[in-house]
């Protein structure tokens, strides 16, 4: 759980980006331009978890390890679109528990335990997961964290 004074974030992103991501170990992530101002916010400790979308599935919590900075290096696919996007604004992250395919978290199974999604009328709770950045209450994170466990997500090892 992230530490006191910490948010918890989702993150919504497609299958194809998680994989990039689990291919670099979870070393960074990537925000869209309009996204700036939440990126900003976000600080050392902080933690995300990872909604893909597709699949609408949980697959894992990364630990926020660095201040935001730009970098328009490419990393993940920017799609066929008039304006591609570079994912500019990103974070050093570290992995705390992160699943494999297979034991991804149906966020159909839990979406009606979390507070986030009850915004929504049941039959629309995929709404709660569009765009690509949103904090959660802390209940909504120890919950998301204990199925993520529970789902057979490894805990990964401390940085040294």
């Amino acid at each position: 759980m992230p530490e006191n004074g910490s948010q918890t974030w989702i993150f919504t992103g497609s299958l194809e980006n998680f994989q990039i991501n689990r291919e670099r170990g979870f070393d960074v992530l990537g925000f869209k331009e309009r996204r700036r101002r939440q990126a900003e916010s976000m600080r050392p400790g902080d933690e995300i978890i990872f909604y893909v979308t597709g699949v609408q599935e949980f697959g894992g919590i990364v630990r926020v390890a660095s201040e935001m900075f730009e970098d328009r290096t490419p990393i993940w696919p920017q799609g066929k679109k008039k304006h591609p996007e570079d994912y500019p604004w990103r974070v050093d992250t570290e992995p705390v528990l992160i699943c494999d395919e297979e034991s991804f978290l149906s966020a159909q199974e839990i979406v009606g335990d979390l507070e986030h999604a009850s915004k929504w009328p049941a039959e629309h709770w995929h709404l709660a997961f569009q765009g690509q950045l949103r904090t959660i209450s802390e209940a909504d994170a120890r919950l998301l964290h204990e199925r993520l466990a529970e789902s057979g997500a490894a805990v990964a090892a401390p940085a040294s």
